[in-house]
């Protein structure tokens, strides 16, 4: 059922409301069909260019590095540079469950506008389960890199995510707020030392 309104909500943009500015990065939430969706969205402008931006984003095994509460990244499997599956693990204060997932990354450019496009759906069944860690079957990322300028991106980036499990709302908030707020100011740290 939740894979069935994970597409559905795939195909209509839903109304967000900021939730956090800080640092030049906004963080948008919206109301989903059912409580264990939780949609985002984050938008910010980094001193960069398209293709240095992408370039992180496919440096999978540095993830840890920068992306809030990733305790490892790694590629599975990868039929060319610009389409790959990665697996990752999610650490999360005691006593929640770390939780798992397989994402398959395919990147876009579009070469009349220079916009990328980096979508991230997460896929079943190519990793084997992990004992005590919650594996999350319902989730979907996506990047959108538009040229804004001389060396200047803008970055909006929707997450789906269902949260499955016995989160506590308080770590769900914290994820959906602090998570994203902290993953951007890395990647913006990420970026400068490129």
């Amino acid at each position: 059922m939740i894979k069935l309104l994970l597409a559905l909500f795939l195909f209509q943009q839903p109304a967000y409301h900021l939730s956090v500015e800080k640092d030049s990065i906004k963080i948008y939430s919206a109301t989903a069909s059912t409580p264990q969706l939780k949609p985002i969205k984050v938008e910010c402008t980094f001193n960069t260019t398209t293709a240095q931006l992408t370039s992180v984003l496919l440096d999978i095994k540095n993830y840890p590095n920068w992306v809030y509460h990733t305790k490892s990244a790694s590629i599975i499997k990868q039929a060319s540079p610009s389409d790959l599956y990665y697996y990752s693990e999610v650490a999360l204060p005691w006593p929640a469950e770390n939780r798992d997932f397989v994402s398959h990354v395919t990147v876009n450019h579009n070469a009349e506008t220079g916009v990328v496009t980096i979508d991230a759906p997460n896929v079943e069944d190519m990793v084997a389960k992990k004992a005590h860690v919650y594996r999350t079957t319902a989730s979907r990322g996506k990047w959108i890199i538009t040229p804004d300028g001389d060396n200047k991106v803008k970055v909006t980036y929707y997450l789906l995510i269902d949260t499955g499990g016995s989160a506590p709302s308080w770590l769900v908030d914290l994820f959906i707020n602090e998570g994203p707020l902290q993953t951007f100011k890395k990647l913006r740290l990420q970026l400068q030392q490129k």
